[in-house]
């Protein structure tokens, strides 16, 4: 983990999945809060062959975030001679193993934390509607690709199986992760909002709780 002058961030689109968009929410959020989600970048030699220039590789709304926000430095993980194939796993383990929230859930994170974090009102507002253009979206589907209408309610149909080879994957990525971010928010800890400080706490004892049981699992 280091600090990575944007100045040294190539602009390298090779592993970007969609473009940025507009990253004001976000910008806001990093403003008030810090970075407490690094980027992930690899090395790459200079075209003149001096020094050092990072790829990105996942975090691209961030460092346009911490751009629009006139910093000179992103937090980061290097990975140094990451091949392409992990480089594409790392990129695509967020749309691949991360759920998307409902408006249904955004609505009841709303609701939960009104009182609590005010603050948060507008970013769960914007995040919602975002969740229900796409919800739209889907429904306006055209005809010749979406599933026939069934004459009668379908019976229960079981989830879909799961690849555990996946699945264990994606969850060590995403722990992977989790500890870079707690790692990040270490250092800046006392300056976070109280409140939210107590959010992580409470998620953080929950993993504490239950590694026990899983390391008893594996024995």
């Amino acid at each position: 983990m280091q600090h990575v002058p944007l100045e040294e961030i190539a602009p390298d689109p090779t592993f970007r999945l969609r473009e940025t968009g507009d990253v004001s929410d976000l910008a806001v959020a990093i403003g008030r809060l810090g970075q407490l989600t690094p980027v992930e970048l690899r090395p790459l030699p200079r075209p003149d062959g001096e020094g050092r220039r990072f790829q990105v590789v996942s975090g691209f709304r961030r460092v346009e975030a911490l751009r629009l926000l006139q910093r000179d430095r992103v937090l980061a993980r290097v990975h140094p001679g990451l091949p392409d194939e992990d480089a594409w796993a790392l990129a695509l383990s967020g749309p691949a193993f991360g759920l998307p929230w409902s408006p249904a859930d955004l609505d009841a994170v709303a609701a939960k934390v009104r009182t609590h974090v005010p603050w948060a009102g507008p970013a769960l507002a914007a995040a919602r509607r975002r969740a229900g253009e796409k919800g739209a979206a889907s429904a306006r589907a055209p005809a010749s690709i979406a599933a026939p209408a069934p004459a009668a309610a379908p019976a229960p149909r079981p989830l879909p199986a799961v690849d555990p080879a996946a699945f264990t994957h994606g969850l060590a990525v995403r722990a992977y992760e989790l500890n870079g971010e707690v790692a990040a928010a270490y250092e800046s800890w006392g300056a976070l909002p109280p409140e939210g400080r107590k959010l992580v706490l409470e998620q953080l004892r929950y993993l504490v709780a239950i590694l026990p049981l899983l390391e008893k699992e594996n024995r």
